[in-house]
């Protein structure tokens, strides 16, 4: 058994290669070999979002507090708000972020295949980000 008490692993700012806007990752866990299970606690500044991108094997979303958008390839984004929970299933082409005026935090949970937990893609346009939500 491993704890890790709180504040013992820094905040760190995700890669702008990854990410549109200023977004803030806390590590929740990443289990050794053999569990695969990874999660992050990831805040969206307002407008932040990451670019599109899948996972191996899916995803979990849980909206912690505030306001968000999801979307999928071809479709409008979806709003996200505090409570939600999304699952994206493996190799479904994505983006979440924060709405445009709010921040959002949530919960991504995933798991490691290989060692990869996601495939990154193309940054996502401005229209894309803020067409009508569904």
């Amino acid at each position: 058994m491993e704890i890790f008490e709180s504040g013992s692993r820094p905040t760190r700012r995700a890669n702008e290669e990854w990410f549109t806007g200023t977004v803030w990752q806390d590590p929740v866990i990443e289990a050794p070999e053999p569990a695969r299970v990874r999660a992050l606690r990831v805040g969206f500044e307002p407008g932040a979002r990451t670019a599109w991108h899948t996972h191996p094997l899916g995803q979990t979303l849980h909206v912690l507090s505030g306001v968000g958008l999801v979307g999928t390839r071809n479709s409008a984004p979806r709003l996200i708000r505090a409570g939600d929970t999304v699952w994206i299933p493996p190799g479904e082409e994505h983006w979440h972020g924060a709405a445009p005026y709010t921040g959002m935090v949530h919960l991504a949970i995933q798991e490691a295949e290989n060692g990869q937990v996601a495939n990154w893609l193309d940054k996502v346009s401005d229209s894309d980000y803020l067409a009508v939500p569904a």
